[in-house]
C-alpha cells in the first residue's frame, strides 16, 4: 500500500465530519445562470463560500477544509453551453504524495431529479427537508469526500446538467454526464489557482459510475488538456436497455422515469411516442418524479412495475422494443466504445438487485478489447431481499475503501 492509500483507513474513524445536505435557504439566486456563457468548457461563471457539516460560519482553515460553491460552464449533448453548479472542497490536510496536490471529481450516485436534490445545496446538515412538497434530499457523497480530503486531496463535486439550475436534469445522459465531470475537474484547477497539468481522478458510483466511466472514455477528446491519473466506476449502467429491465419493479423503479424525462429533454421525437404509449398512471409518474429526490421516489413509487404506466399493459422495455428510434436513443447513451486514456477500476455486484451484473462485465470485455488499463473488482455479497436495492447499496460500501486506495495510489504514481 502505498503513502497516500495508508490513511485512508484513518478516515473511517472519521466519518463523523461526513459533509449533509441542507443550506438551500441560503443561496439566493446563485443558481439562476447569466443571460450568457462563455463558449469554454469548464469556464467559472461564480463562485460562493459555503461550510461543510460542524463548521462555524466565518472562521477560515477549518476541519477537513474549505468548501467554495461553483457554477461552471460544460457541453450539452447538441453541442451548446450550459452552466452546472457544484462545490470545490480545498483540504486542510496536506498532500504527502509526488507532485502538486490532486483532484478528484466526486460523481454522486442517484439522488433524485428535482433542483432541491442538488450536491451543493446539502453541504452543511446530514439532510435537507422540505415539508412544502414534501421532499426529503441526502447527500451520501460525503463520506467518500472525506476519505479524500483527509488525505490532503482536493475534491469537487458536480450537480450535473440540470440540477438545481434551470431545465431537466438530464439522468444517465452520457455526453452530459461525462462532459460535466471533465468540466468539473477544469473548473476546480480554476479556483483553486492550481497548475493546470495538476494530476485529477474521477470517483463516482451507480449513476455517478456510469459518468466517471463516460468522462474516463471522453477524456482523450473532449478534455486532452486534463492530467487524468485514474477513474473509479462503481456498478455503471452502462447499457440502459439492460438496465430498464433490472430495476423495473424495484424499491427505486420510479427512476426510470428520471431516465424517461432526461431523455425527452433532448429527444423531441420521443414526446409524441410518450403521449401514445403512457397511460394516465404513467403520465403523473413522469410529472411526479421529475421534482422529486430519490427518497421522495422510493416512497410515492416504489415496487411499482412500468407496465402500470403503459396504455397496452406491458412493460416500458416491451413498448420500447416496438421503436426503433427509441432503442437508437437508448443506445446513444451505451458506454464502452471508446477507449479511457488512463487505469479504471470497475466494481460490480454479482447479484446487484438495480444495475446488471453482466452489463458491467461487458462494459470491461469492451475497454479491454480495445487495450484500455481496467480491471474488474467483483462483489459476491448473495441475494438480500431482493428489490430493496439492498445488494446495490451494501457493494457500495463494501467497494468504497479498495476503490479510493485505488486513487490514492494512481495519483502517488
Amino acid at each position: 500500500m502505498r503513502t497516500g492509500s495508508i490513511a485512508v483507513v484513518g478516515a473511517v474513524a472519521a466519518s463523523g465530519l461526513v459533509a449533509g445536505t441542507g443550506d438551500a435557504g441560503a443561496v439566493g439566486d446563485f443558481y439562476r445562470p447569466p443571460a450568457r456563457l462563455s463558449e469554454a468548457p469548464g469556464s467559472v461563471v461564480r463562485t460562493q463560500p459555503t461550510q461543510l457539516l460542524l463548521q462555524i460560519p466565518g472562521v477560515r482553515n477549518q476541519w477537513p477544509g474549505t468548501a467554495t460553491r461553483i457554477m461552471y460552464t460544460t457541453t450539452r449533448q447538441d453541442g451548446k453551453p450550459t452552466a452546472v453548479t457544484g462545490a470545490v472542497v480545498e483540504p486542510t490536510a496536506p498532500w504527502h504524495g509526488r507532485g502538486p496536490r490532486p483532484t478528484v471529481v466526486l460523481a454522486p450516485g442517484t439522488v433524485g431529479q428535482g433542483d432541491q436534490c442538488a450536491g451543493s445545496k446539502m453541504l452543511s446538515l446530514p439532510m435537507s427537508i422540505d415539508p412544502t412538497k414534501p421532499s426529503l434530499g441526502v447527500n451520501y457523497s460525503g463520506l467518500e469526500m472525506n476519505l479524500f480530503l483527509l488525505n490532503g486531496v482536493r475534491v469537487v463535486l458536480t450537480d450535473y446538467v440540470g440540477m438545481g439550475t434551470p431545465g431537466i436534469h438530464t439522468y444517465v445522459n452520457r455526453l452530459e454526464s461525462g462532459r460535466a465531470v471533465l468540466d468539473a475537474a477544469r473548473a476546480a484547477l480554476k479556483v483553486a489557482k492550481a497548475p493546470k497539468d495538476a494530476p485529477v481522478a474521477f470517483s463516482g458510483y451507480s449513476q455517478g459510475g456510469g459518468a466517471t466511466a463516460s468522462a474516463a472514455e471522453l477524456a482523450s477528446t473532449y478534455a486532452s488538456d486534463l492530467n487524468v491519473k485514474a477513474t473509479y466506476a462503481g456498478a455503471p449502467p452502462a447499457d440502459l436497455s439492460k438496465v430498464i429491465g433490472q430495476i423495473d419493479g424495484t424499491f427505486i423503479s420510479g427512476a426510470i422515469g428520471y431516465a424517461i424525462n432526461g431523455l425527452v429533454a433532448r429527444y423531441p421525437a420521443l414526446d409524441p411516442i410518450l403521449k401514445k404509449e403512457t397511460s394516465a398512471t404513467g403520465r403523473r409518474a413522469l410529472k411526479d418524479v421529475a421534482t422529486q429526490c430519490i427518497a421522495d421516489t422510493g416512497l410515492t413509487h416504489g415496487f411499482q412495475r412500468t407496465d402500470q404506466w403503459t396504455r397496452n399493459g406491458k412493460s416500458l422495455s416491451a413498448v420500447i422494443k416496438k421503436y426503433p428510434r427509441v432503442q437508437k436513443m437508448l443506445d446513444d447513451q451505451r458506454i464502452g466504445r471508446l477507449k479511457p486514456n488512463a487505469p479504471v477500476l470497475i466494481s460490480t455486484g454479482v447479484s446487484d438487485d438495480v444495475i446488471p451484473h453482466g452489463q458491467v462485465v461487458q462494459l470491461y470485455r469492451d475497454w479491454k478489447a480495445q487495450g484500455a488499463d481496467v480491471r474488474l473488482d467483483n462483489d459476491f455479497t448473495p441475494p438480500i431481499f431482493p428489490g430493496l436495492v439492498v445488494n446495490h447499496a451494501l457493494p457500495m460500501l463494501a467497494k468504497m475503501l479498495p476503490a479510493t486506495s485505488f486513487i490514492l495510489s494512481e495519483l502517488n504514481s
